[in-house]
């Protein structure tokens, strides 16, 4: 993507905030003097600037770039916590840093407008202090692919950073093979080639491979009933299969999503026993959904996956994995972690921003089938020339891993066995990411050109969709350039588009897969906004008549009109296509009073999750406290419907209106129901 906006990330943020398109992770830097405060100082590269700051000013520097062109720097906060404010050539914010609260954070991006930003730093706590700014690098964004990732992974080569590593193959040769930063910061160790890195969900594809090595021993079928193989599981209403499993369309609750309501801080290493992903479906009262109808994402399915290999194999699953995929393919240093204990040799530390550094991060426990497997690139390499040329498994088991499960209504969900399907720029691509707490990884093969590529890295800000733009790039005359398509470097002036015509756009869409997490479209003049329950405004900008690209997020917006011309749907795209509804207009807001929060206050439990929440006023806005978990302050949506962390409360009356319980949901796992205590 060329787009400004889109390009800037910093790794200063949390895994669980919104990664931050920071155009301006750039701007900041330089000049041998101090400026003064309230000037507007011309930023050049290697001049380094210490400068003080006082709460309530600001501090202005200038950067003036030609097109494409390549930022990287740093900033020191010495005694100063600042945020910094990005505007572009015509006075727009296209950027907000913010990331931690002192110490070094490497900043680094591409803008594709020429012009002059202006840089404004400001105190985001605190009285002020101290900071020093230097931009190392500014120059035109390379194009020779190696260059290309060069400038692509500076933030990530030093001796003080988490670090990644990244393997381009095609037709059985290494075309590119690197890394860069450190795998162990306590020790010293730096990331390298053969560094064993926590692959996250890039392991699903692993499990469902063995499914189908168990199905060729004729000892199971992709069509059995689990309770065929886990006859303690409940009878639903409806049969789950295998095929269900391994294709995200079981109906079944999302075993670390729904942990998350009870309190369990995985993100702080909360142990969870594997057996407790049974549990979680025996306490479940119904299925979320009618197996087949929906693909929804789940981390419950591939545990109990891997389950069931086990009991078919009569072999601890690691164990099955080591004899029967990995030592026959000779991929050497790949395991499977039996649970967050275990020791890895030559393993990677996950490490995550912190105010000052970083943190060390423990990997999710009970992630085994789910992910819980360590491995290089070398060996990722070795995995999918096995799917070019089968060596273990048969070619029959590859086509049908790499084939779309058709949901009930007929439509193709995208997603085969472990691997997600589509397109890049007129070739066919099979990947899958993965993202462990603080490990990141991608897996992707084109096969009709018999290329792939991976990234791995222990650095939990690392976007590791940069796999996909560096591919176009080592094979540009295969892959073309789709990245038009989603930011404003295109031949669409954003200048041109009629605001009036937004007026047709605006309203509330909800997510089909969702329907309470709804997304509000406004105008204020010429300037227009979304913002999804529960979060912040954020600003977008037309790429087109019908599209829009997210200032600070890294994601993009379609709208769709019907056979009449109506706008009465859209799709999100991030981290995948996500569709969603417009919802009546006339529909008015619920703007509940002192009152009408009284009707809600009390204490909740569930019998399901064994959880209580007590929900109570608080400076005139409902807050539900857990006992684990930081207060929760419910933002109203629909009427009785509140939201906030990223989950909704949706209340229940009885027929005289008094309220009884709330049913919780969190994208992934829905309708958990708390009754109300008396």
């Amino acid at each position: 993507m060329n787009d400004p906006i889109r390009r800037f990330r910093s790794g200063a943020l949390p895994p669980s905030t919104p990664r931050l398109l920071l155009l301006a992770a750039l701007a900041w830097y330089a000049s041998a003097l101090s400026p003064p405060l309230h000037a507007q100082t011309e930023l050049r590269e290697g001049r380094a600037v210490r400068a003080s700051i006082e709460a309530d000013d600001t501090v202005r520097y200038a950067l003036s770039v030609d097109s494409d062109t390549y930022v990287y720097g740093e900033v020191l906060q010495h005694s100063a916590d600042v945020l910094v404010r990005i505007l572009d050539p015509g006075g727009n914010q296209r950027g907000r840093v913010d990331g931690s609260d002192a110490g070094k954070e490497r900043m680094s991006g591409e803008l594709s407008e020429a012009g002059s930003y202006t840089i404004e730093i400001i105190v985001a706590e605190g009285d002020g202090g101290d900071f020093e700014i230097e931009l190392h690098r500014v120059e035109r964004m390379a194009t020779d692919p190696e260059e290309l990732v060069d400038q692509l992974m500076a933030r990530y080569d030093g001796d003080d950073t988490p670090g990644a590593a990244i393997r381009v193959w095609r037709g059985g040769r290494t075309v590119y093979s690197n890394s860069w930063g450190m795998a162990n910061l306590g020790y010293g160790i730096p990331f390298d080639e053969d560094s064993r890195t926590n692959i996250g969900s890039t392991s699903k594809q692993f499990t469902a491979f063995a499914m189908m090595l168990e199905q060729e021993r004729g000892v199971l079928s992709l069509d059995d009933d689990i309770r065929d193989h886990l006859p303690e599981l409940p009878a639903f209403d409806e049969s789950i299969t295998i095929r269900h499993l391994l294709t995200h369309t079981t109906g079944l609750r999302e075993v670390f999503n729904l942990m998350l309501m009870t309190g369990r801080r995985i993100d702080h290493g909360d142990f969870i026993e594997r057996d407790e992903l049974l549990d979680v479906v025996k306490a479940q009262p119904h299925l979320q959904n009618v197996p087949g109808a929906e693909w929804n994402y789940n981390n419950t399915a591939y545990g109990l996956a891997a389950t069931i290999v086990e009991r078919t194999s009569g072999e601890p699953f690691h164990e099955y994995m080591r004899t029967r995929v990995f030592e026959p393919l000779g991929m050497t240093r790949t395991m499977v972690r039996p649970h967050a204990e275990s020791i890895v040799p030559q393993q990677t530390m996950g490490y995550a921003p912190a105010p000052e550094g970083y943190t060390e991060v423990r990997d999710l426990s009970a992630a085994v089938g789910a992910g819980a497997i360590y491995s290089t690139i070398e060996d990722l390499q070795t995995w999918v020339e096995n799917y070019a040329t089968p060596r273990v498994g048969s070619p029959e088991t590859i086509e049908e891993m790499m084939t779309s499960f058709v949901l009930n209504d007929g439509e193709e969900s995208g997603y085969g066995l472990g691997l997600f399907l589509d397109e890049q720029g007129g070739q066919r691509r099979v990947h899958h990411g993965g993202a462990d707490i603080a490990h990141r990884s991608m897996l992707v093969y084109y096969p009709e050109i018999d290329a792939g590529i991976t990234t791995q890295s222990n650095h939990a800000g690392f976007d590791s969709n940069v796999a996909y733009r560096i591919a176009a790039a080592f094979f540009p005359n295969d892959i073309e350039d789709e990245s038009a398509d989603t930011d404003t470097a295109t031949d669409f002036d954003p200048e041109s588009y009629d605001p009036e015509a937004f007026d047709e756009l605006a309203g509330q869409y909800a997510l089909d897969a969702a329907p309470t997490f709804i997304l509000t479209f406004t105008r204020d003049g010429d300037t227009f906004y979304t913002q999804a329950t529960g979060q912040q405004q954020i600003e977008i900008v037309p790429t087109s008549d019908s599209t829009f690209a997210l200032t600070i997020v890294d994601a993009a917006i379609t709208f769709h009109r019907n056979d009449d011309g109506e706008v009465d749907a859209l799709t999100l795209h991030q981290n995948g296509d996500n569709r969603a509804t417009r919802l009546d207009d006339d529909v008015a807001a619920w703007e509940p009073d002192a009152g009408d929060l009284e009707h809600f206050v009390g204490r909740y439990f569930s019998p399901e999750v064994e959880t209580f929440f007590d929900v109570h006023i608080q400076d005139e806005s409902l807050v539900a406290d857990q006992r684990r978990l930081d207060e929760i302050t419910l933002e109203p949506g629909e009427e009785d419907v509140f939201s906030g962390s990223q989950m909704t409360f949706t209340f229940e009356r009885d027929r005289n209106g008094e309220v009884i319980a709330f049913y919780l949901d969190n994208v992934r796992t829905r309708d958990v129901r708390f009754e109300r205590q008396r």
